[in-house]
């Protein structure tokens, strides 16, 4: 204990201990290891358009006619990556021409700055799939509101849905994937 008082009574010593504890601080904020532990469930409805007031189209036998609700056009089931994870993965088409990705039954680790990408990287299984997703054109959803749960993330309407083949949860800070799902064409 003597020889610690001894080297704190230092300028060496305080220096040493500053950088300790501020890369120890650092790392904290980077890494951010308590969100292993958090999760957060979110439970989302999967949207629907609003139909905008006009004149009633009929259908050939003189019905009105009723929208037909929204369209899941490729879905897939999501596999592990960095972490471990599951779920369905959906893109789906709603009544007024958008789109949205949606998960369903979501689980996996919570981390620092995941997001939801829509890409055109092939899902490898295993590290191989790891650091694929941006490599090609990849359309960031934002931000993934939980780690459990279903949620619906909209597509720009700039963006053509068809060109892409996969969705990955991505880190954005690490550069990883924590899971993906292909989407074959429903």
């Amino acid at each position: 204990m003597a020889r610690v008082r001894e080297l704190l009574g230092r300028p060496l010593g305080i220096g040493v201990l500053l950088v300790v504890v501020a890369t120890a601080g650092f790392g904290l904020y980077w890494f951010q290891p308590w969100k292993l532990w958090q999760d957060q469930t979110v439970e989302e409805a999967l949207p629907t358009a609003q139909a905008t007031p006009g004149p009633a189209e009929a259908e050939p036998s003189g019905a009105p006619s009723s929208p037909a609700g929204p369209r899941t056009l490729a879905a897939g089931e999501l596999i592990s990556h960095e972490h471990a994870t599951s779920g369905t993965v959906k893109l789906v088409r709603l009544d007024d021409g958008s789109h949205v990705v949606r998960l369903e039954n979501l689980d996996t680790s919570n981390g620092p700055d995941l997001r939801v990408w829509l890409t055109d990287a092939p899902v490898k299984e295993g590290q191989a799939g790891w650091h694929v997703f941006d490599d090609g054109e990849y359309v960031s959803l934002g931000k993934l509101k939980g780690n459990k749960g279903s949620q619906n993330y909209a597509v720009p309407n700039d963006v053509d849905p068809s060109r892409f083949t996969s969705v990955s949860i991505w880190c954005d800070r690490f550069d990883v994937s924590f899971g993906a799902a292909e989407l074959g064409r429903a």
